[in-house]
């Protein structure tokens, strides 16, 4: 039973993809992804393993569909920019292919933490390709190549996004970003609450509940800017562990201005 938080995030993720005005398909894959029960029950299980088991922030149905909601914003950002995704450009596909990739990609990107933290990524990867192909069945009865091209697009996204393994499309890169951004301090509430005793991944717990917000928005000298706003210095590993070493590491590095900022201290600027 989804929450009224998922519920919120659900419809603010389909009212961002109709504003795009496109021919349908990913609206129509979109809502599909976000009524699939069995899509749910992994990311709920995920977030079990997660946080009971492991004791690391929330890696469920909230965090899967907040990044979903962030990689669209940027891909609309970049879209609005005139950067064209890879699919564009390697002239296979358009937009709106791309789109659909990078919405199945986070949806499902961290589902193999239902079998425990070591490569998640690649668990993740073998989990959903049942899914995506029934999906994409559904939503292009006929065009194969539009199946085999989007799956390829958003299985790279998937086993990408902790840049533990070299991407070359934007689209995965797109992912890999919108994931690290998911670090403000309700995704650490849980975990904490449980007063686990002190083992590894606490940092993660303890840093995130330290950065107030995400803010994502049309930078002044990139498509895309980038400013975590902080209640203390903890919030800097969050930074510079994590969303920095995602940001290095993907395509769309050359778009993203990325800011920090601790309280009433000067910004940082890091990219």
């Amino acid at each position: 039973m989804k929450s009224p938080k998922e519920k919120n995030i659900d419809k603010k993720i389909i009212d961002m993809v109709s504003d795009f005005n496109l021919s349908g398909y990913a609206l129509k894959g979109i809502k599909m992804l976000l009524a699939n029960e069995d899509i749910q029950c992994v990311q709920e299980f995920a977030n079990t393993v997660s946080i009971v088991r492991l004791g690391f922030n929330d890696h469920g149905p909230v965090h899967m569909k907040t990044v979903t909601y962030t990689a669209v914003k940027m891909l609309k950002l970049l879209k609005e920019y005139g950067i064209k995704t890879t699919l564009e450009t390697d002239g296979c596909g358009n937009f709106e292919d791309s789109l659909l990739a990078v919405m199945i990609a986070t949806m499902f990107h961290d589902i193999g933490m239902s079998m425990g933290r070591q490569n998640h990524e690649v668990h993740s990867t073998v989990l959903a390709y049942p899914i995506i192909e029934k999906i994409l069945g559904e939503v292009f009865e006929k065009n194969i190549q539009k199946r085999v091209m989007i799956r390829s697009i958003a299985m790279e996204g998937i086993a990408g996004h902790m840049g533990s393994i070299g991407i070359s499309s934007l689209e995965a890169g797109i992912v890999q970003i919108a994931d690290g951004c998911d670090m403000t301090k309700g995704r650490a509430r849980i975990p904490i609450a449980m007063a686990h005793p002190p083992r590894v991944g606490h940092i993660h717990q303890y840093s995130a509940n330290s950065i107030e917000a995400v803010k994502i928005t049309a930078g002044s000298q990139k498509p895309i800017r980038i400013d975590v706003l902080m209640s203390n210095e903890a919030g800097l590993f969050q930074v510079e562990e994590v969303l920095m070493h995602k940001i290095s590491g993907s395509t769309a590095k050359q778009h993203v201005e990325l800011y920090a900022k601790v309280q009433d201290d000067l910004e940082r600027r890091y990219l």
